[in-house]
């Protein structure tokens, strides 16, 4: 038996890929499905399932596509409502895999139709579990759980993890979808009922008033994303060859005119310092499907500005979250548009220590906090005003900015903050200055008065 995960740093997301006597399985899958095939090629493996822990709302699942190419059957755990062929597995069904076995363990809680799939290695003793659930991972706001409360989510976690899963051998593996880059890839089942919060005893009632008051609020994207591993959606090979057509300024600016949104890739720093007027800024660098699903439209056709060599990056990464509606790219980039003679726009950049030197003397002066509301209250500038990134584009929130205010902006680290100038730019405001390294810059200007829920830190 060979396992081998596959993490997406981008997305905080892990795949495995189980090998034996030739036969081989992918589970949670991510979009862009040449690793998977690659894997399989090189150890001479049928590919025989593809098994999902839950129907995903954080990214598209590469289940359709990889079925597509190697008529590999889709297995979703019970009560999964999915409209393309695939297996619905029942609670406790057996799959045979080369020497070893799959056993499909419904564990309803973070959704309904959550499951996690358990290994028997050659001998049947139980190997390890790979599972969709994380630590503290409980949403009743997650698509498809709509018509159940906080407490009723938490009471089938609650069961699910009672009854499924403690009481399997503490020397268990546990395999994660939510893995963390950088920490462990596998625990065991002993270390969860250990440290795991989920695990430790208690009563149905103590763990449902510990654990919904953990419940954050799911981004509207996710529906949109939800819905396409439920129905379908375009192929890959179809959707690079719209985004990667090469587009010349004159026909750019056709599309422009046509409604056509211009979404810029490049780092922040060349951003800042040159711009397609109204074009929004997500760097790749960062956070970027993640906020791309946050503030972009997806009724309308998206055209880029990347660095070199960056276009089908940029569209891959789009499609994992359901952009499937690229158009294409400007041939030469900004640097081309640039050249001849184009209008531009740009951003002015400042440091920390530059607002606090300018906060004493300019009365006009603005400082928008583009975090979310909970860092906001955790921490902030006196008095600043606090917008989240992914209501910038709501006129009703931003309605209290005034178009001659001097507006710094910051974000956590300064990542966000200039897709947030982007945004207000395209909004008509100008005074705009971008906070470089953010928060964690401001906090160390003891110059710079902040307050945590109205108490004074420096």
């Amino acid at each position: 038996m060979y396992i081998e995960q596959i993490y997406n740093g981008c997305l905080n997301e892990a795949a495995y890929f189980i090998e034996s006597n030739g036969e081989a399985v992918i589970i949670d899958p991510v979009r862009d499905i040449n690793v998977y095939l690659e894997l399989a090629s090189k150890h001479n493996a049928q590919l025989k399932y593809i098994f999902e822990t839950k129907i995903h709302f954080t990214f598209v699942s590469g289940h359709v596509e990889l079925s597509r190419k190697t008529d590999a059957p889709i297995v979703f755990g019970p009560m999964s409502d999915v409209k393309f062929r695939s297996h619905i597995a029942k609670d406790g069904e057996i799959f045979k895999l080369g020497n070893i076995t799959i056993e499909a363990i419904h564990t309803p809680g973070h959704t309904l139709e959550s499951t996690c799939y358990l290994i028997r290695d050659e001998k049947n003793h139980p190997y390890c579990i790979f599972t969709g659930i994380s630590t503290d991972d409980i949403s009743t706001s997650a698509p498809g759980n709509s018509n159940l409360t906080e407490k009723e989510m938490a009471a089938l976690l609650y069961h699910s993890i009672q009854n499924k899963l403690l009481p399997l051998p503490d020397d268990v593996i546990v395999y994660s979808s939510h893995s963390k880059e950088g920490g462990e890839k596998f625990t065991n089942l002993g270390i969860h009922k250990k440290e795991n919060p989920l695990f430790q005893p208690g009563t149905l009632e103590e763990f449902i008033i510990t654990h919904t008051r953990k419940i954050k609020e799911v981004p509207a994207y996710f529906n949109k994303i939800s819905k396409l591993n439920k129905e379908g959606y375009t192929m890959m090979e179809n959707i690079l060859e719209d985004g990667l057509k090469s587009l010349s300024i004159t026909e750019f600016k056709k599309k422009i005119k046509e409604n056509f949104l211009v979404l810029d890739t490049r780092e922040s720093a060349s951003f800042t310092q040159g711009f397609i007027p109204g074009s929004i800024s997500i760097n790749l660098q960062g956070r970027f499907e993640e906020t791309a699903g946050e503030i972009l439209p997806y009724d309308q056709p998206i055209l880029l500005i990347t660095d070199v060599k960056k276009e089908v990056e940029s569209v891959t990464r789009l499609a994992r979250v359901g952009f499937e509606n690229v158009q294409g790219y400007l041939k030469g980039g900004f640097d081309q548009w640039n050249k001849s003679g184009e209008s531009i726009d740009l951003i002015i950049d400042i440091e920390a220590d530059e607002l606090a030197m300018d906060m004493p003397f300019d009365e006009n002066l603005l400082v928008l906090d583009v975090r979310t509301q909970q860092e906001f209250v955790e921490g902030h500038v006196k008095e600043s005003t606090n917008i989240p990134l992914r209501d910038l584009q709501d006129l009703a929130q931003i309605a209290s900015l005034e178009e001659d205010q001097n507006i710094y902006i910051h974000s956590s680290t300064g990542y966000k903050s200039v897709t947030a100038a982007s945004l207000l730019k395209r909004q008509g405001y100008h005074n705009l200055r971008n906070i470089l390294g953010g928060w964690n810059k401001i906090i160390e200007e003891e110059k710079i008065p902040t307050e945590k829920s109205g108490e004074i830190l420096n």
